[in-house]
């Protein structure tokens, strides 16, 4: 029988601390949706916490569990050790009680948790298999271009060899391609260029920026200090400080999260939220799923006239799968928001004078493929005129302006479908958008159509240069505008042009964007999409690191917009004024 060290003894302690934590954050997440029970659930974790005082009291050591005592014994105790690996059939008196509980509560098998300690459906093992098999040999180039003329050779090349180009300006290109494709690629370009490129990722180098935006298990210490071990799933009622510092001490924006976690996470917030938070439905996808939403927003009680359209800002994310940032920056923001009601004066107001939908993904099917199959999907999934070929990129098929030229290859990460909203989930959002303004007395006055990456403020038109939108002035003031509020936020520049300047029509059409279509066809006043973080160094891989400071930035451009839609600065002022007087009877 082995000695244990007293490391030995805190290592033992601590390995049980992180299954007992991992266990607890993975059930809430995946059960959220359960919210009804959420007072069931408090008391039950209550009660866990009462049983394992229970049993370290009475120092359950030995067995099968292999716990040490906590304290109050002779530091060079002998106990026999068994590692967590190596009996996985035997489970521990502690893990025994706290199963059972959970299990109870959530309708649970706890033979699915007790293998694991996972939840079916929340996946904290590697990135799927297929990941090496597609990506493993490829790299991501930046290719400088100083002519029109290696810009459309470029283009040439890039369509007919099926790379995936990541982003573009009018100086250069990113492209993702096989290494061996490579010496391919620089024959048919100009002498100019055979040296005008530079590797952003290496084959390896990608491969592990892959697997690093996939979650891991998180042991205790590895976790900020300031996470309760609540905080994951419960939103904070009493805590005081900005609503940004709210939520970047939520454990929900460590990690990028899949939709098996987001959705329920949604139906929590609707559930205790109830006097400013709606869940709505935008519509179904391909696959069957539903495009959840909140509807945030506080309506005035006054019945006695008719109230005129309640002005609405949407905000969007993931319509392109892999752009994940995208998707965790609209659950920032909204996070931010709703439980910055009535304890930010800013946001309070905001609220009451707007409705705020907010959309973490456009794409949810796409989005569920990119976490279980692909991490670089960019398109739906839906099924296309070539048996083999799936997926239409939603971002192309709105119909202003809608691009015929794009529906020539159903196998393009650009195909646009075979008509205009032939992309389901395009046309999803569109039908809601018209149903909403035509029955549901709503006037949208602002989108936020958020992208990845490039760290620019785009708008309209998107499709050409050429055309001119009425209201550019205003457009471009707020562009800055959010971009200069970035930039005090954080210290990164964000760039502010009109959309088509900085899509570079070469490469790929951008005729039917969700951006034109709202701007010109719904009425959208101020609409924008914007591109988040970074500039080439990790493309859509940005690692979980940048989710908070990339969500406190657009916080921050949010609060921007909403100030400036609503009045900005004398407007705002004379606002505040007008409805304090009203409240008072003046």
């Amino acid at each position: 029988m082995p000695h244990m060290s007293r490391i030995d003894n805190a290592e033992t302690v601590a390995s049980w601390d992180a299954r007992d934590e991992l266990l607890r954050e993975q059930v809430v997440l995946h059960k959220t949706r359960r919210a009804g029970r959420f007072s069931s659930l408090l008391q039950a974790l209550s009660a866990i916490s009462k049983l394992r005082k229970h049993v370290s009291d009475r120092k359950l050591i030995g067995g099968r569990c292999g716990r040490p005592a906590m304290g109050g014994g002779n530091e060079d105790t002998v106990m026999q050790q068994q590692p967590l690996v190596t009996r996985p059939h035997h489970r521990s008196p502690w893990r025994v009680i706290s199963d059972k509980v959970i299990s109870k509560i959530w309708d649970l098998d706890h033979s699915t948790l007790s293998k694991s300690g996972s939840v079916p459906g929340v996946n904290w093992d590697e990135p799927p298999l297929t990941t090496k098999s597609r990506h493993g040999e490829d790299l991501v180039l930046r290719f400088n271009i100083s002519t029109a003329e290696e810009a459309d050779k470029l283009a040439e090349v890039a369509n007919h060899m099926y790379l995936d180009v990541w982003d573009q300006t009018e100086t250069w290109v990113d492209v993702r391609l096989a290494k061996d494709t490579l010496p391919h690629v620089l024959k048919q370009l100009p002498e100019s260029m055979q040296h005008s490129h530079t590797a952003l990722m290496q084959e390896k180098e990608l491969q592990q920026a892959i697997y690093d935006t996939y979650p891991k298990p998180r042991l205790s210490s590895s976790a900020p200090a300031s996470h309760g071990r609540d905080s994951i799933f419960t939103p904070s009622l009493n805590r005081g400080g900005s609503p940004a510092n709210t939520a970047e001490h939520n454990i929900f924006f460590v990690d990028y999260q899949p939709l098996s976690v987001i959705e329920p996470w949604m139906r929590l917030l609707a559930s205790l939220f109830t006097t400013h938070v709606r869940l709505v439905d935008i519509g179904t996808t391909f696959e069957g799923r539903n495009i959840p939403a909140l509807r945030v927003g506080v309506h005035p009680t006054n019945g006695e006239e008719p109230s005129p359209p309640r002005k609405t800002v949407l905000i969007t994310g993931g319509i392109h799968a892999r752009e994940w940032i995208s998707v965790s920056t609209v659950t920032y923001v909204a996070y931010s928001m709703i439980t910055g009601y009535g304890k930010d004066p800013e946001i309070t107001q905001l609220l009451e004078d707007f409705d705020w939908v907010f959309v973490p993904t456009i794409n949810p099917d796409g989005y569920v493929y990119s976490w279980e199959h692909d991490r670089l999907w960019r398109k739906n999934r839906q099924s296309t005129p070539l048996r083999f070929c799936f997926g239409v990129d939603l971002d192309k098929s709105f119909p202003y302006r809608w691009d015929p030229s794009s529906a020539g290859n159903a196998c393009s990460d650009g195909y646009a479908g075979e008509a205009a909203l032939d992309g389901l989930e395009a046309r999803a959002l569109a039908d809601w958008a018209h149903n909403e303004t035509t029955n549901n007395n709503v006037a949208f006055v602002g989108l936020l159509d958020l992208h990845s990456y490039s760290q620019q403020v785009l708008y309209p038109y998107a499709y050409s240069c050429d055309a001119i939108p009425p209201s550019l002035e205003n457009l471009e003031e707020l562009a800055v505008g959010l971009t200069k509020a970035i930039r005090i936020n954080s210290g990164h520049s964000f760039m502010a042009r009109q959309a088509c300047e900085g899509n570079v029509a070469r490469f790929e059409s951008s005729g039917g964007s969700a951006l034109d279509y709202f701007y010109h066809d719904v009425g959208v006043r101020y609409a924008y999409q914007v591109k988040l973080r970074d500039r080439g160094a990790y493309g859509f891989l940005l690692p979980k690191e940048h989710i908070v400071p990339s969500g406190r930035e657009m916080l921050e451009a949010v609060l921007y917009f909403g100030r400036y839609v609503d009045g900005e600065f004398e407007g705002w002022e004379a606002g505040k004024k007008r409805k304090l007087r009203s409240q008072r009877g003046w």
